[in-house]
């Protein structure tokens, strides 16, 4: 026996609710139906025994049946969904595959990045800044949606592969930071055609129950947030 909680023979994920990389991990075990036990982690107040899950002391980290650990949001996505094939969460043709990370690497180089830049700084010009970034990201974004919902894998939408399924599992709870922006620094996507993709997307991963179960509150989302704002 370990010194440190876990499921004999199971999945155990260490996880916090509020951390959108956890609830990447935990939107791939649901979707793909694995049982597993959460052992929550206080990102504020670690267990002194999480070094010896991960020393690099970040969540999620994922307990596998055989003793393995798996560190890092997308690693443990990806696992679930290689180890679970029968829950498709990932197309097996190689290209359709490359597409999904291209649209990935999007998000999280045009998008992820200035939602924390625009909360981080208190210069209004900067904000404006980071902001038109952020919409030019959501821009290629929605060209990406529209050309992959045009392709036979994207099956017309609204989610990429036509059903929720492996990019909502790693971008979903990135879409949900849009609260937090629009509570402290007044944003909101256009409502035109150049993000008609995009909120047609970010409408059915709202309404998914595949995001909903694991969604917390706006409330519980902007307080956890607040540490970022330059100015709260």
């Amino acid at each position: 026996m370990s010194d440190y909680p876990y499921v004999e023979g199971g999945y155990t994920l260490y996880s916090n609710e509020l951390c959108p990389y956890a609830q990447r991990a935990l939107r791939a075990l649901n979707t793909a139906n694995v049982p597993y036990k959460v052992e929550s982690i206080d990102l504020k107040n670690k267990p002194s025994w999480y070094h010896l899950v991960n020393p690099q002391l970040k969540v999620p980290a994922l307990r596998t049946p055989d003793g393995t650990i798996l560190i890092e949001s997308l690693v443990v996505a990806e696992f679930v969904a290689d180890q679970f094939p029968e829950a498709k969460l990932l197309s097996t043709d190689a290209v359709e595959r490359a597409q999904l990370r291209l649209f990935i690497e999007l998000f999280s180089s045009r998008y992820i990045p200035f939602i924390y830049r625009t909360l981080m700084t208190a210069d209004k010009d900067e904000q404006e800044k980071h902001k038109q970034a952020l919409l030019d990201g959501l821009k290629e974004a929605n060209k990406e949606l529209e050309r992959q919902w045009s392709r036979p894998s994207g099956k017309n939408g609204p989610f990429w592969y036509g059903e929720w399924g492996y990019a909502e599992i790693a971008l979903s709870s990135f879409i949900g930071l849009l609260v937090p922006l629009a509570h402290y620094r007044g944003f909101s996507v256009p409502q035109t055609d150049e993000f008609a993709a995009f909120h047609r997307w970010h409408q059915a991963i709202e309404e998914a129950p595949e995001f909903t179960k694991v969604k917390p509150t706006d409330q519980a989302v902007n307080e956890a947030y607040k540490k970022f704002v330059a100015d709260a």
